[in-house]
């Protein structure tokens, strides 16, 4: 009886041993991917098109990547990472025409660094100020010829709804304003122009198409803004955003 059992035991064992092995074997030949999370990243990867874009090596160029103007798999990674965490719909690394605009817009707006008024076409000789220029969609407040916060990233109005230009002031502030025209919360408004005003947003503030003729601000910077103006400060907007 007792042999038996032991040859049971002896043939359970050598099993498990070799199911053990051929789990081994798996384990070294099977790609982590497959392994841990296959699905997630299946489908992360079937979202990437393979398709070469029109502006395909101003992307590769803009991302540095290695500028040869065929779409591969990691170019098109980059394309992607780039749309996602700028709101650019849909993000599936194709370069196109919008994802250039934006690019271009971000190498403008780098290429500003502190002295953003370089032109001088935002008049500074009467104090504090926040200067809006919509063609490289940036904003700053300046004190005389010192720079007080930014160059920052705004969204203007879409065509249409654009923001309009020219000398103003802030004549209205609402901490918790929420817009009765179009049911949106509006956190940290100044208004300066009707209903005009700078804001926060919750989305991206590159994406398309724009704003209703506000300018639209990260959370943080609009924060910020609210610190740092007061009703009666000047506020002078001019250029002009593509597409408008």
């Amino acid at each position: 009886m007792k042999r038996r059992l032991n040859l049971r035991i002896g043939r359970r064992t050598r099993a498990g041993r070799r199911a053990g092995a051929a789990l081994a074997l798996t384990a070294l030949t099977v790609p982590l991917t497959v392994a841990f999370g296959a699905t997630a990243e299946a489908a992360t990867a079937s979202s990437c098109t393979a398709a070469r874009g029109p502006y395909q090596k101003q992307a590769e160029k803009f991302l540095g990547l290695p500028v040869d103007g065929r779409q591969s798999a990691s170019d098109c990674r980059a394309i992607r990472a780039f749309q996602t965490s700028h709101g650019i719909t849909p993000n599936i690394g194709y370069a196109g025409p919008v994802t250039w605009g934006v690019m271009s817009l971000v190498a403008q707006q780098k290429a500003a660094g502190h002295n953003p008024n370089k032109a001088r076409k935002c008049p500074t000789n009467k104090g504090r100020i926040a200067c809006v220029d919509l063609t490289r969609q940036l904003s700053w407040i300046q004190d005389g010829s010192r720079l007080v916060y930014g160059p920052v990233p705004i969204r203007s109005g879409r065509d249409g709804y654009e923001t309009r230009t020219g000398a103003k002031k802030i004549y209205w502030r609402h901490l918790h304003h929420v817009s009765t025209l179009y049911n949106v919360a509006m956190p940290y408004s100044q208004f300066f122009d009707g209903g005009q005003a700078f804001h926060s947003i919750s989305g991206s503030v590159w994406s398309a198409p724009g704003s209703h003729g506000c300018v639209n601000m990260r959370s943080g910077d609009a924060k910020k803004y609210w610190s740092l103006l007061k009703t009666g400060d000047d506020v002078y907007v001019y250029g002009r955003k593509a597409g408008t």
